[in-house]
C-alpha cells in the first residue's frame, strides 16, 4: 500500500512538472511568435512628408498607393510578403499613402496607382515590370534596376521644381479640406464656398502685388524722379521742343509765301506777253481765228494742186 502511495505521488509530481514545463514552453513560443510578427510588421516602413529624406541614403523600394484603389488593394499582400525579404537583401521596403501625404504625391508626380520607385543613394528609377513577388526579388537581387534610366536631376524629389510641386499639392489639399469643412460642418452651400475662395484669391493677389511693388520701389528706387533738377530739365526740354515747333511752322509759312510769289510772277509774265501782242500772249479768240485761217489756206493749196 505504501508503495502504491509512493508511485501515485511520484506520478502526480511528474505530471505537474511536465504540465508546468509545457506551459513555460508554450509561453516562450508565444513570445517568439509575437516578436517575429512585430519584426515582420516593422519590416514594411511608412514614409511621410516629414521623414521622406531618409530614402535619400541606402537602397529603397517604395510603393505609392491609395486605400480606395482596387489594384493597390490586390498588391498589398504581395508587397508585405516582399517586405519580409527586405532585411535579407539589405533593402528598405516602404509604402506611401497618397491620400494622407499629398506633398509626396506632388514631389514624385504620381499620375497612376499603384506606382513603385526604386531609390539607390538618392538616384530614383521607376519600376515598370509586373507587380509580382518574384519580379520584385529578381529586380533587387539581380540589380535589374541598372538597366533603367534614372530620373533627370530637374525632376528629382529633392530639386527646387519638385519642392514647389510638393507645396502646391499641399496647398490644394488644404483648400479641399477647408471646402469640405465649410460644406459639411458649417452648412455653407457649394457655390458659397466657391465665392469665398474666389474673393480670397482676388484679395490675396492684390495684397501680394502691392507688397511686391513696395519691395521693388524700396530696393530699386527710380533715379530719374529722385534727382533734384529733374523737373528743371524736363521744363527746359519742353521749351526747346516748343521753340523747334515754332521754327518749323515759320519755315513752312515762308515756303508757302515763296510759292505764292512765284505763281504771281508767272501770271504777271503771261499778261505782259499778251499786252506785247506776242503769239504766246494772244487772247484765246484771236488765236482761234488765226488757227482757222491757217487751215483754210492749207485746204485751198491742196485744191489747186489737185
Amino acid at each position: 500500500m505504501a508503495c502504491l502511495l509512493a508511485v501515485s505521488s511520484m506520478s502526480s509530481s511528474m505530471f505537474s512538472f511536465i504540465k508546468h514545463r509545457s506551459s513555460w514552453i508554450l509561453c516562450l513560443f508565444l513570445v517568439i511568435h509575437v516578436s517575429t510578427s512585430s519584426a515582420k510588421l516593422d519590416s514594411l516602413r511608412e514614409v511621410t512628408d516629414s521623414s521622406w529624406e531618409e530614402i535619400l541614403s541606402g537602397e529603397w523600394m517604395i510603393e505609392f498607393y491609395a486605400p480606395w484603389c482596387p489594384a493597390c488593394q490586390q498588391l498589398q499582400t504581395v508587397w508585405k510578403d516582399f517586405a519580409d525579404w527586405g532585411d535579407d537583401m539589405g533593402v528598405n521596403i516602404a509604402k506611401v499613402d497618397v491620400t494622407e501625404q499629398p506633398g509626396l504625391s506632388g514631389r514624385f508626380i504620381i499620375t497612376s496607382l499603384p506606382t513603385i520607385y526604386q531609390c539607390k543613394d538618392g538616384c530614383f528609377r521607376k519600376y515598370q515590370a509586373l507587380a509580382l513577388k518574384k519580379n520584385f526579388l529578381s529586380f533587387v537581387d539581380e540589380q535589374k534596376w541598372k538597366s533603367i534610366e534614372p530620373i533627370s536631376s530637374w525632376f528629382r524629389p529633392s530639386s527646387f521644381l519638385m519642392n514647389s510641386m510638393s507645396a502646391l499639392f499641399k496647398l490644394s489639399m488644404f483648400i479641399r479640406r477647408c471646402h469640405n469643412y465649410m460644406t459639411d460642418h458649417l452648412g455653407i452651400p457649394v457655390w458659397g464656398s466657391y465665392v469665398i475662395f474666389g474673393l480670397a484669391t482676388l484679395f490675396s493677389g492684390l495684397a501680394l502685388g502691392l507688397l511686391l511693388v513696395f519691395i521693388a520701389d524700396f530696393a530699386f528706387p527710380s533715379r530719374r524722379f529722385s534727382s533734384s533738377d529733374y523737373y528743371q530739365k524736363k521744363q527746359t526740354l519742353e521749351q526747346a521742343r516748343l521753340i523747334q515747333r515754332q521754327e518749323d511752322e515759320h519755315e513752312a509759312d515762308g515756303e508757302e509765301e515763296e510759292d505764292e510769289d512765284e505763281e504771281d510772277e508767272e501770271q504777271d509774265e503771261v499778261w505782259r506777253r499778251r499786252r506785247r501782242g506776242s503769239p504766246e500772249g494772244l487772247p484765246d479768240e484771236a488765236l482761234r481765228k488765226r488757227v482757222v485761217g491757217t487751215r483754210e489756206q492749207q485746204d485751198d493749196e491742196e485744191d489747186d494742186d489737185s
